[in-house]
C-alpha cells in the first residue's frame, strides 16, 4: 500500500509541475478560444494530466533492480479472460468479483476509463477515438514493458499481456459513454463565436495575468539558470563559479530584459497577452509611459528581488503593494497605471480606450 501511495504522490506531483510549465499557455489559448478562463475546465485539465502521469506511474512503475529481475513472458490468448472469469467462478462462486484475478481485470478497465471520459469532455471527440487511443496507449505501455523499457532491461520485466489491450480499450469506451451525461454544450473545446468581443476587467482578470507574469518569469529564470549551470560544468569551469550565483545572476538578467522588450515593444506584459489586456491613453509619451508601465509591475518586482540581502523583502512589499492597489484603484489599473498615468483596458477594444472605458464598466 505504501508503494502505491508513493507512486499516486508522484504522479500528482508530475502533473502540478508540467501544469505549472503549461499554465501561462493554458490561459491564453482559454482567452482566445473561449473569452476567458473558466475555473472548471482548468480543474478538469490538470485532472486529466495527473491522470496521464499516474496511467505511466502506475504501469511502469518502480523500476526493478536489473540483477533481480526475471523474464517475463507474452500472452497472446484472447480467450485468456474468458478463462480467468470461469475460474473464478468456479472458486469463489457468487463472490467471483473478489477473486484476484478478476480484480485485476476490472482495474484494467477503469483505469482506462479516465482517457475516454476526458476524450469526450475535453476533447469532443467519441468512442472511434476512445478506442484508437485506447490501443495505441495501451499497446504503447505494453511494448515498453515487453522491450525492458526500450532496451533498458536486457528482457521484459512485466508480461506483455494481450488481455490488457482489451480490458484498457473497453475502460475507454466505458469512459466516452460515461461522458454523455456531460450535458453537450459542455463537451468539446470549440472556439466559441463571441470570443473576441471585449469582456469587463475584473479584479480576477487582473490578478491572474500577474500570476502570469510571475509563473512566467519563474520559468523563463529557471531554465536559464539551469542551462547555464549545465554549461558550466560542461566547460569544466571553477567551482566558485559554479556555486549557482552566476546562473542565478543571467537568468535574473535574462528575464529582466525579456519583459522589458516585450512591454516597451508592445506596451503589455507576457501576463497583460495572456488575459487579453493592455495599458494605454494617459498623458506621457507612448515609449516612457510603457517602461513606466514595467517598472510599476512585474519589471520592478523582478529587478528588486535579483538584489542581494534585504531588497528580497523590499520586493515582497513592493508585491503586496501591488495586489493591494489592484482592490482600490479605478478600473483596477493597480501600480502600473498609476505611476505610468494609463487605464487598463480589453486588448480586444477596437476603440479609444478612454470611450471604451465608460461602456464596459468594470467589477465594483
Amino acid at each position: 500500500m505504501d508503494e502505491q501511495i508513493i507512486l499516486g504522490v508522484l504522479a500528482i506531483t508530475l502533473g502540478v509541475v508540467v501544469g505549472v510549465l503549461l499554465f501561462v499557455p493554458f490561459v491564453a489559448l482559454s482567452y482566445r478560444r473561449r473569452g476567458g478562463f473558466g475555473f472548471g475546465r482548468f480543474v478538469l485539465w490538470g485532472a486529466a494530466l495527473i491522470y496521464v502521469m499516474a496511467v505511466w506511474t502506475y504501469t511502469l512503475l518502480p523500476l526493478p533492480d536489473p540483477d533481480s529481475i526475471r523474464c517475463a513472458g507474452v500472452n497472446l490468448d484472447v480467450t485468456a479472460i474468458a478463462d480467468d472469469i470461469r475460474g473464478a467462478i468456479a472458486r469463489r462462486g457468487t463472490a467471483a468479483a473478489t477473486d484476484p484475478a478478476v480484480l485485476q481485470l476490472l482495474l484494467n478497465v477503469l483505469l482506462f476509463v479516465p482517457l475516454g471520459f476526458f476524450l469526450r469532455v475535453l476533447g469532443g471527440r467519441g468512442i472511434i477515438t476512445a478506442v484508437v487511443a485506447g490501443v495505441v496507449l495501451s499497446g504503447f505501455v505494453e511494448l515498453t514493458q515487453y522491450t525492458g523499457v526500450w532496451g533498458l532491461y536486457p528482457c521484459a520485466y512485466r508480461v506483455f499481456d494481450v488481455d490488457d489491450l482489451l480490458t484498457n480499450t473497453l475502460g475507454a469506451v466505458l469512459g466516452s459513454l460515461l461522458g454523455l451525461l456531460v450535458p453537450r454544450r459542455h463537451r468539446g473545446s470549440p472556439r466559441l463565436p463571441d470570443a473576441d468581443l471585449p469582456q469587463p476587467v475584473t479584479r480576477g482578470r487582473r490578478l491572474l495575468g500577474m500570476l502570469c507574469d510571475a509563473l512566467a518569469a519563474w520559468v523563463l529564470t529557471m531554465s536559464v539558470v539551469v542551462g547555464v549551470q549545465l554549461l558550466l560544468y560542461l566547460f569544466g569551469a571553477d567551482a566558485a563559479v559554479r556555486d549557482g550565483s552566476a546562473a542565478s545572476l543571467v537568468g535574473g538578467m535574462v528575464t529582466v530584459v525579456v519583459w522589458l522588450a516585450v512591454t516597451l515593444a508592445t506596451g503589455a506584459t507576457i501576463g497583460d497577452h495572456a488575459v487579453q489586456l493592455r495599458f494605454a491613453g494617459g498623458p506621457l509619451p507612448t515609449g516612457l509611459a510603457r517602461f513606466l508601465r514595467w517598472a510599476g509591475g512585474i519589471g520592478g518586482y523582478l529587478v528588486l528581488s535579483s538584489m542581494p540581502g534585504a531588497w528580497g523583502f523590499v520586493a515582497g512589499v513592493f508585491a503586496v503593494i501591488s495586489i493591494v492597489l489592484v482592490f482600490t484603484t479605478d478600473g483596477h489599473r493597480g501600480l502600473p497605471g498609476l505611476v505610468s498615468g494609463q487605464r487598463l483596458a480589453d486588448a480586444r477594444e477596437r476603440e479609444e480606450p478612454d470611450a471604451a472605458w465608460s461602456r464596459h464598466p468594470t467589477e465594483p
